[in-house]
């Protein structure tokens, strides 16, 4: 699915002048919104939780502001020969890394995002690349394209959340079939040589990335991509940078999957649809204690909130239009949310939890995840491109 901006009418003079004015005024609501919303978790949640919550709005800024996807990044590098979209994943990791990893080595509070090596991981990271590319958006895709009014997203942002919450009722079952224990490089080898690792880690990455982008373009006798090294610098910045403030902050990496799927929990068991007392995931201390705790004490929760406010920002100032779908395209996107979901959690995370947030705080499991989902985008693709999105 396509987005675009609107395109002005008015005359080369005037528009410069009143399109400030406008996008301020449609703004102005909003930061009322958001300042009276801050506020009041400041005074009747935690100083943390508002604070996060000021996190989610930057880190929902620029996704959507700097478009920075990682679904269309690696998108445009299947389809388009063109690896700006990688490169930027690719130096946000490092940047991430090269903050995180000496935080978690001098100040063992902080936690790093583990998941355990398993077929569960191994499934779901492959079905989750598949997925992402129909429903075109990740967790983090997902969540901001929602935020900016896509219908497609915002429609896919519910049943993410029950495919999430459905996923972690099978958690167990899955796990048994066989899992490792979790490996984190920061623990095993010290932050020095675990950031090390990862930098030449990713350095060779990006060259087998540029490298296969430059004998594909070579083999199409076309010229390499522009890079667009400004757009994906600053992203790549500003993300590093925000999601170190919120693992400081939250004492924990940045993620996205856990809220969708704690949401989906919480209205299942108000409504007592299902019994999670005895469930293996919603049974631990931690997930059993936030099921009666105020969704607003989740500090992944109270992030995403923030995204989806951050994208409206951005949206309010440069509204999207999407590209109608047929019946049989809503459908299959719908499906695709779903199962998005349930992939997910069997993944430990998706391209932020997971991808993101597990290399660059040194965990195994983020490497074993990213080939799995690219293998799956790969097939994704193919199903995108036969029903026509």
């Amino acid at each position: 699915m396509s987005t675009s901006l609107p395109v002005s009418s008015a005359g080369h003079a005037a528009a410069p002048a009143a399109a400030p004015a406008s996008s301020g005024f449609k703004r102005l609501p909003l930061a009322v919104l958001f300042a009276v919303f801050f506020g009041w978790l400041l005074w009747s949640v935690s100083v943390r939780q508002a604070a996060l919550f000021a996190i989610g709005l930057g880190l929902g800024a620029v996704l959507a502001g700097k478009r920075f996807g990682f679904t269309t990044g690696w998108r445009m590098l299947v389809e388009d020969k063109d690896a700006s979209g990688v490169f930027g994943q690719l130096l946000l990791l490092a940047l991430a890394a090269a903050m995180a990893m000496p935080l978690l080595g001098h100040f063992p509070e902080l936690t790093a995002a583990l998941g355990p090596p398993s077929i569960s991981l191994l499934v779901g990271a492959f079905v989750f690349g598949l997925c992402m590319q129909i429903a075109d958006g990740c967790g983090s895709g997902t969540l901001y394209k929602a935020g900016m009014g896509i219908p497609m997203n915002a429609a896919i942002l519910p049943m993410f959340a029950i495919g999430s919450f459905l996923g972690s009722m099978s958690l167990g079952w899955w796990l048994d079939l066989g899992a490792l224990q979790p490996v984190g490089l920061v623990t095993q080898w010290g932050w020095q040589y675990a950031l090390v690792a990862t930098l030449a880690a990713l350095a060779v990455v990006a060259a087998g990335v540029a490298l296969y982008a430059r004998s594909a373009n070579t083999r199409l006798q076309r010229a390499p991509k522009p890079l667009y090294v400004r757009r994906w610098l600053i992203g790549s910045v500003l993300l590093a940078l925000l999601a170190t403030l919120n693992l400081l902050i939250a004492g924990q990496p940045w993620g996205v999957v856990y809220g969708f799927g704690l949401w989906a929990a919480k209205i299942a068991n108000a409504t007592g649809a299902v019994d999670l007392t005895q469930n293996w995931f919603w049974s631990q201390p931690g997930n059993a204690a936030r099921l009666h705790e105020t969704v607003l004490l989740d500090v992944t929760s109270i992030t995403n909130i923030g995204i989806l406010g951050g994208a409206l920002w951005v949206a309010a100032a440069k509204p999207v239009s999407a590209k109608p779908l047929t019946g049989t395209q809503w459908l299959v996107a719908l499906v695709a949310g779903l199962v998005l979901g349930y992939s997910s959690r069997l993944a430990f995370g998706c391209n932020v939890g997971a991808m993101f947030s597990g290399i660059s705080t040194g965990s195994i499991h983020g490497w074993i995840w990213v080939p799995m989902a690219f293998l799956g985008t790969i097939f994704g693709l193919r199903i995108r491109r036969h029903f026509g999105f």
